[in-house]
């Protein structure tokens, strides 16, 4: 962020959204009635499988586009990869799984660009189209909004668990099957209600993108930890201290902007900041929406969708942890 602040402001009539309030995706308008989203991201393996690597970094790529209300059209892969250590047959396997889940999408992979690095790495360049009228940022949040996630947290942990072999075959099939699932679904479902703001909550974890919709709303969000879905096995992991770089580096950053409640479980703290790689929607609509939307999701086979927390007349702190239980 601090390198972003220092870059020139981009100004044109028709660039709906931009680098302002850390949205998911940019958007820019070509007539008055369509617009194009675009959004990059990539990654090192998190799994072993390269074809499963490949399916992970590409719903995590294209999950951006859902977040923003719109529907992908095309992708191009981004790859790094390693010359002489690894064989070429991995790079397919990658390759084929990330054009699986973009078919999946509906969309079309169109073609991409490859360096050489020691260190390797995948994602996709996503565009995606919408109507200039129906784009959802991650503000407009008001207070009494309640906060519906829709996939279980954990994903960081489990995945810093496996590195060091101590994760369950079952914590990892689950983090896998939630990764793999693209927010097509959920976003479906999003888009026939009331939606005030939305964010895909992936490396910042679940606080920092409810921070990101806090700060750019001007409110204060409240989220109930007792509530979280967690995936299995996460909460005791995180509990043993497999955490990831990025967990600390999110606590650090928000240092002074979050409030914690005494009574808030370890775990479960660790679990709210712990980075997610191809987590859910979060999803702030009015009070009175929060239930049916859960079980509009719930019923389109969203089954962990579930009302996390709710938005507060801005505070001292951008984000509350509370603990009822």
């Amino acid at each position: 962020m601090h390198v972003l602040r220092q870059l020139p402001r981009a100004t044109h009539p028709d660039l709906l959204v931009g680098m302002e309030t850390s949205d998911d995706a940019g958007v820019f308008r070509l007539r008055p009635d369509l617009a194009i989203v675009n959004t990059v991201d990539f990654f090192t393996p998190i799994v072993d499988d390269p074809y499963v690597f490949g399916q992970i970094a590409a719903a995590n790529a294209l999950s951006d586009v859902y977040a923003m209300g719109g529907d992908p059209m095309t992708a191009m892969n981004i790859v790094a990869f390693p010359k002489g250590t690894l064989d070429l047959d991995v790079l397919g396997r990658i390759l084929a799984g990330g054009a699986e889940r973009v078919q999946a999408a509906g969309a079309v992979v169109v073609g991409g660009h490859s360096i050489i690095d020691p260190e390797l790495k995948y994602g996709l360049a996503v565009t995606g189209l919408i109507h200039p009228d129906c784009v959802i940022r991650n503000v407009g949040v008001q207070p009494g909004d309640v906060l519906v996630l829709t996939k279980p947290l954990g994903t960081g942990v489990i995945a810093t668990a496996l590195k060091r072999r101590v994760a369950s075959a079952a914590s990892v099939r689950a983090a896998v099957a939630s990764m793999t699932t693209l927010n097509r679904d959920a976003a479906r479902v999003m888009r026939a209600g009331a939606v005030h703001a939305c964010s895909d909550v992936t490396g910042y974890g679940l606080v920092g993108h409810a921070a990101e919709m806090a700060v750019g709303s001007r409110v204060s969000i409240e989220i109930e930890l007792d509530r979280l879905p967690v995936l299995p096995g996460a909460r005791r992991l995180a509990e043993r201290g497999h955490l990831t770089g990025g967990c600390r580096r999110v606590r650090e950053y928000l240092a002074g902007t979050v409030d914690v409640s005494s009574a808030a479980p370890l775990g479960l703290v660790e679990i709210a900041f712990d980075p997610q790689t191809s987590g859910g929607l979060l999803i702030a609509v009015p009070q009175r929406a929060g239930g049916a939307l859960v079980r509009r999701l719930r019923a389109a086979g969203v089954r962990s969708a579930t009302m996390v927390g709710r938005a507060r007349p801005a505070a001292a702190w951008s984000v509350r942890l509370s603990y009822l239980k």
